[in-house]
């Protein structure tokens, strides 16, 4: 799929309201659904998906707990540092501050990436003014990596096996947030997709791109 449609003229920094309607499924979730794990689904839109034929390696064993510091995905350009957040007064994962559009959101109350269950990253699809560090997100392919540095020196490395795109109307947090396999460590990325629509200030879909653990390395001998 290319990237996400846009109207006309520069682009539209996210605002809290829509950060809320975008995230705000998953206090409602973690509040009241049951436990049990969603199966793969393509979404109301679907996106890529995981089509036949590409084949996935297997998962590696969770790792021990340990905070993200940078994540790259090399495929499309992504490198970008991550800052911690949690949730506003409306129950959603506050977005990247608006003066650091480069960076990439963290749901810290949640999953450590790397460690068993699905870890949150969010991130800004545009500004007023240019592209911002999730513009190209809608682009991923299933198969390609994910590499998360964490602030015990080792990597984590995810491999993508699914992209979705969810109309707002009809979002489902459980199946975008929640777990899909039992005893895996998995990662969403998650933006805004669709068209921007100027009567609510805010894009009509949401683009959320799911990875599973499948390795690890160590970060300084990565880099050396």
């Amino acid at each position: 799929m290319s990237a996400p449609d846009r109207p006309a003229g520069t682009g539209r920094l996210l605002t809290g309201v829509a950060w809320a309607v975008l995230l705000l499924g998953l206090w409602l979730w973690g509040r009241a659904a049951t436990a049990g794990n969603s199966a793969p689904t393509t979404g109301d839109v679907a996106a890529v998906g995981r089509p036949l034929g590409v084949p996935l390696p297997p998962a590696h064993d969770p790792l021990d707990g340990a905070a993200p510091q940078r994540v790259e995905i090399p495929s499309i350009g992504i490198d970008a540092d991550i800052v911690r957040r949690g949730l506003d007064g409306e129950g959603a994962i506050e977005p990247p501050p608006f003066a650091t559009p480069g960076a990439v959101g963290w749901y810290g109350a949640g999953t450590e990436p790397g460690t068993e269950g699905a870890a949150l990253f969010v991130g800004h699809v545009d500004t007023e003014t240019k592209p911002a560090v999730f513009y190209g997100l809608s682009a991923a392919r299933p198969g390609e990596k994910v590499r998360v540095s964490r602030s015990d020196g080792k990597i984590a490395e995810f491999t993508i096996d699914d992209v979705q795109v969810f109309t707002r109307a009809r979002f489902d947090a459980q199946k975008a947030y929640g777990q899909r396999e039992d005893g895996r460590a998995e990662l969403r990325l998650i933006t805004c997709g669709g068209t921007y629509d100027h009567a609510s200030h805010a894009y009509t879909a949401n683009v959320v791109v799911s990875a599973y653990l499948t390795g690890e390395s160590d970060g300084a001998k990565s880099r050396a």
